[in-house]
């Protein structure tokens, strides 16, 4: 059994991941308005990400005899002003992700929860993988500035993007 307040934790990360994933869509639906498929393709992929993650807290719940609860998901924001913008707001919502797994990682150890310890190492891991990779964005995305041939090059790329659930 899990603590009550760790419980209630991960039911709200569980939930955090899924309104992510909306979001992840929502990046997605600016994209493709204005034509940029490859960029949509890359948050529908992130979405998927997003999805697999809020499964993956809901096994782990489930795993530890307790019930996952499931709350409505707001609204993400939907209007954008430009790829970048979509990209840094990606990397705000990674890092806000981050910072509710360091606090789910803080109750567990307070709790020495050290099976819940050890499941959320993985989150953590996955977590500085997805920070660098949005900056890494963010960067070639300004030093692309107004290049309309190179931002249709790098679209391309990103238009290969899936994601493997075996990761």
């Amino acid at each position: 059994m899990l603590n009550k307040e760790l419980l209630n934790a991960l039911n709200e990360q569980m939930n955090h991941e899924y309104y992510a994933a909306h979001a992840y869509m929502a990046m997605a639906a600016y994209c493709d308005d204005n034509s940029y498929e490859g960029f949509a393709n890359f948050y529908i992929q992130q979405a998927k990400e997003e999805r697999f993650h809020g499964k993956k807290i809901y096994d782990y719940i489930n795993d530890r005899g307790e019930h996952a609860l499931f709350k409505t998901i707001p609204a993400p924001k939907t209007e954008f002003n430009s790829i970048l913008e979509t990209f840094k707001d990606g990397l705000a919502q990674e890092q806000d992700v981050t910072r509710r797994f360091y606090n789910l990682s803080d109750l567990a150890n307070k709790d020495k929860d050290y099976a819940t310890i050890s499941f959320l190492n993985w989150f953590l891991d996955e977590q500085v993988e997805e920070e660098a990779m949005f900056d890494t964005h963010i960067d070639y995305l300004n030093r692309i500035g107004d290049d309309s041939n190179t931002l249709y090059l790098y679209e391309k790329e990103l238009a290969a993007r899936s994601f493997d659930e075996t990761e």
